[in-house]
């Protein structure tokens, strides 16, 4: 059979079964004679199967081109029945193949797809006799002259494709012909191959080659466009290398009138009040006229970008929830209740009156109890960006208001710059260690600040840099520190004080089993089967390695456990460790600290006081002495000037009621008195030891043994009254972690009793006193 009627049978067959080729980024049309490169081995495998037989092969474009292993779901079903005119081996195992569309086809079912793919396919001929009439002629002219204008317009194409186009005379091989020519996508050319009804063909080739013709009319108005500018950008080019070259000359630089440009654009777009605007322009003025590499343009360029780089208009959205608030609050914190009371108060103010105006809260107490932490956690909580800044150690007004622009390589204020920086106008800003801001020749930090947290002035603070007002009205400033005594009196005034005062025992405990734990487990790269710490491992941690009233060296110590464990872990040794008190000790070595814990009863000149330190509560034993002398009274134990005057005061309490008690009037003159308070290195201060020494002193003077498990603390005056003193609660807690149950305190202070943890106050006896004598009674052993 010679070859013409082999491909008449095959297009007049009903079905045909043939392997098939998936072609990847491009599409053949019956008729088409062209190559291209196959490198698959289904492919190749489809090739020489085809090759074996009788040459014909079923060609389907893929869907998507970059799929590498497709299936039948990833190739169109209509495609086309071609004939290998021709194949070359390639270097790199691949081969290049010429066929020739014969006819359309569509696969009837896929036979196997492995080793390559095998379809029934349905030959879909083209019946030129059925669309012969007037309508595909008009068509046909239609196409005709809307390819002649696309190869026009369109340069990739020779002028030769039309001519050959021209002289066919059955619409569908034209449609196919014009469309295999065409650069347009494979979905496009894939709707043209699906249309069986050649007039309707010619109709959707028509419109694809109208769309065509406009995309190109654009890509020339636009290349016209661009050339055009390339030719003024090169007239600007040869203009401003003139420029550059003259400048360059005189010291300058070529780029200072963009820069200048971009400024002014910068500031028509914030739309500042008119005369920040006013003073901007006349600054970007002056900068336009300077030599751009001295010193003085240097300071100007950095006062332009930073004024025009502020969030003058940009503010964070508030979403203030309680509910949400104080699930971060909780999340974030165990215990500190009142706090976080206040916390929640404060935002539910904020978001009934939609103002901040109110007292700046300060969060007072000592290190490690979360107090900055709290104010990140507010910020979370109503989605505010949050910036920090540390007052530590800081002495120059410059570092608060910025530094004058007569200054060579001046700035501005750490406050400015952190809200360019974090990019709103209404953070949650923290001034951190406020107790601990500093004075000297170069100003007064403390005093800028007046400006900044008051309410009435913060809407207009002037930085010294910036020269104009930013408002700073919309910040919300949280401070914290760990005592007022240091904070200046007007700044103090200023803001509301929240006690953040030292964690439990039990406290403590919670944070370990809760946070700290799983924290630095996770951190040290171990899981809960590797360690796990027990209730009487964290206790003696707490106890016997930190003294504070914060977790800070906790989740220290408890890091170092955790290194410990990583260590023999990662030397072999995978048992689980179980963190116990004896292991504490074998891990982290003696122990730092012991607590007081009474064990003699009773004594004669030594009692029992309490103090307050910056790390929480502790207990001092007082120990008096009466030796023949002269009456000198000596103090010892590095007391400050306020113990050594309430020394000084039950002295002369004691000579006023000498006789009453029974103790030799005389008794300052034949005897030297001496107070000490052991652990001498430790520098003690403050009125709360007054009833304590009183007390001791009478016992020695009456030779009367008295009660060292019961604790006091209280100011005394020299007519005996027992004055109130701070600190009860860590005092309190002290005392119960000595193992005293019965706690002497000042009258006036039954109002701090309820501060004390309930679990600590159910098992502790108050007694409240009036005067030194309630105290006497209380702990003297007749």
């Amino acid at each position: 059979m010679d070859e013409k009627n082999r491909d008449r049978a095959i297009v007049e067959a009903e079905f045909l079964d043939l392997p098939m080729i998936p072609l990847r980024g491009l599409s053949v049309f019956p008729n088409m004679v062209l190559h291209f490169d196959i490198g698959r081995e289904k492919s190749i495998n489809a090739l020489e199967k085809a090759m074996v037989n009788n040459q014909y092969i079923f060609l389907s474009s893929q869907r998507d081109e970059n799929t590498d292993l497709p299936t039948t779901k990833d190739f169109y079903e209509i495609g086309t029945i071609a004939k290998i005119k021709q194949m070359l081996k390639l270097p790199g195992d691949s081969i290049r193949v010429l066929v020739e569309g014969i006819c359309r086809g569509k696969i009837a079912e896929t036979l196997f797809e492995v080793p390559y793919f095998k379809c029934r396919v349905k030959p879909l001929p083209d019946d030129d006799k059925a669309n012969d009439d007037s309508e595909a002629e008009a068509l046909m002219r239609t196409v005709l002259g809307s390819f002649d204008e696309y190869i026009n317009i369109n340069q990739n194409l020779a002028p030769e494709v039309f001519a050959s186009v021209v002289t066919i005379d059955s619409p569908g091989r034209m449609a196919d012909m014009i469309a295999s020519h065409l650069e347009i996508k494979i979905e496009d050319k894939q709707a043209v191959l699906e249309l069986l009804d050649q007039k309707e063909r010619l109709k959707k080739l028509n419109s694809i080659l109208l769309k065509e013709i406009e995309i190109l009319n654009i890509e020339q108005d636009i290349s016209s466009k661009v050339k055009s500018q390339i030719n003024q950008n090169q007239r600007e080019y040869y203009l401003r290398e003139q420029m550059r070259a003259i400048q360059e000359e005189l010291g300058g630089d070529e780029s200072i009138e963009d820069e200048v440009a971009g400024f002014r654009e910068k500031l028509e777009k914030l739309g500042l009040d008119e005369k920040i605007t006013d003073k901007i322009e006349k600054e970007i003025s002056r900068f336009s006229r300077m030599q751009p590499s001295s010193a003085e343009a240097t300071v100007s360029r950095t006062y332009i970008e930073t004024i025009l780089g502020l969030p003058w208009n940009d503010l964070s959205e508030d979403n203030i929830d309680i509910a949400k608030a104080e699930k971060i609050l909780d999340e974030d914190h165990y215990g500190l209740h009142k706090v976080k009371d206040r916390v929640l108060e404060y935002l539910a103010v904020m978001r009934l009156s939609e103002s901040l105006k109110g007292p700046i809260l300060c969060l007072v107490g000592p290190p490690g109890t979360g107090k900055t932490s709290i104010a990140r956690s507010i910020a979370r909580s109503i989605d505010r960006e949050f910036i920090r800044m540390s007052l530590g150690g800081v002495r120059d007004e410059a570092e608060i208001r910025g530094h004058r622009r007569t200054y060579i390589g001046a700035i501005p204020g750490r406050i400015i710059t952190s809200i360019k920086e974090c990019g709103t106008r209404n953070p949650v800003f923290l001034f951190d260690e406020v107790d601990k801001i500093g004075a000297d020749y170069k100003g007064d930090p403390a005093s800028a600040l007046l400006e900044v947290l008051d309410p009435e002035q913060n809407k207009d603070f002037t930085d010294h840099f910036l020269e104009v007002p930013f408002d700073l009205s919309k910040v919300m400033f949280i401070t914290t520190a760990n005592t007022t005594e240091t904070i200046p009196r007007p700044l103090l005034d200023r803001m509301e004080v929240i006690e953040v005062s030292g964690y439990t025992e039990d406290d403590k405990l919670n944070i370990a089993k809760q946070y700290l734990v799983p924290k630095q487990i996770k951190e040290n790269g171990l899981t809960k089967q590797i360690i796990s710490f027990t209730d009487s491992g964290l206790k003696a941690i707490i106890n016997s390695y930190t003294r504070e009233s914060g977790v800070r060296n906790l989740e220290r110590e408890i890091g170092n456990l955790c290194r410990k464990v990583a260590r023999g872990y990662v030397a072999g040794d995978s048992a689980k460790v179980s963190i116990t008190a004896k292991r504490v000790e074998e891990y982290l070595g003696k122990k730092k600290f012991r607590y007081d814990v009474i064990k003699n009863k009773t004594e004669v000149g030594v009692t029992t006081g309490l103090a307050w330190t910056i790390v929480g509560g502790v207990t001092l034993f007082i120990e008096t002495a009466a030796l023949p002398g002269t009456g000198r009274l000596e103090l010892t134990g590095q007391l400050g000037d306020v113990m050594q005057e309430s020394a000084k005061a039950g002295v002369s309490y004691i000579r006023s009621v000498a006789k009453k008690l029974g103790i030799e009037e005389d008794f300052y003159k034949k005897y030297d008195i001496h107070i000490h308070i052991p652990e001498g290195a430790t520098p003690k201060d403050g009125p709360s030891a007054g009833v304590t020494m009183c007390t001791a002193l009478i016992s020695t003077l009456t030779n009367t043994p008295v009660r060292k498990d019961v604790a006091m603390t209280g100011e005394i005056t020299l007519r005996g009254k027992v004055l109130p003193v701070g600190g009860i609660r860590e005092k309190v807690m002290a005392a119960h972690r000595a193992g005293i149950r019965k706690v002497l305190l000042p009258k006036e202070n039954e109002v701090d009793i309820p501060d004390i943890p309930e679990a600590v106050r159910n098992e502790m006896e108050f007694v409240l006193l009036d005067t030194v004598s309630d105290a006497l009674k209380e702990v003297l052993v007749k």
